[in-house]
């Protein structure tokens, strides 16, 4: 599997053809020194702002911020079957059921866009 970049940020603004500069005034941004500095992974953006990258580029987050999404894909993974352990030891009822099942949608889910992307 080949490696991910952090953000593909410059590949899709290069590939709609604008300047950082460009980019910068849609953000509401003085100039593209912001834009440089997320494209280089000196500075995370903002949850509007990376709502915003999506919108310019027509493309979902996690496309364009491929390395944090999967660094958060798998701490959630791992997080969710330490949850699922705790429940299980637990004496089970409803909740506790409805619980399990969402963990185990969570983990079908991320195990499916795992594969679809291989």
């Amino acid at each position: 599997m080949s490696q991910k970049l952090e953000n593909y940020l410059r590949t899709y603004r290069k590939r709609a053809g604008f300047t950082q500069d460009e980019v910068a005034f849609l953000l509401g941004s003085q100039s593209g020194a912001k834009v440089s500095r997320h494209e280089r992974g000196g500075r995370i953006p903002g949850l509007e702002t990376v709502l915003a990258y999506e919108m310019i580029f027509r493309t979902r987050a996690r496309d364009l911020f491929a390395g944090p999404y999967g660094r958060v894909e798998q701490h959630i993974l791992r997080r969710a079957k330490l949850l699922s352990t705790k429940l299980l030891a637990k004496k089970q009822d409803k909740a506790a059921e409805r619980k399990l099942a969402a963990l185990k949608a969570i983990h079908g889910r991320i195990l499916k866009e795992f594969a679809d992307h291989s």
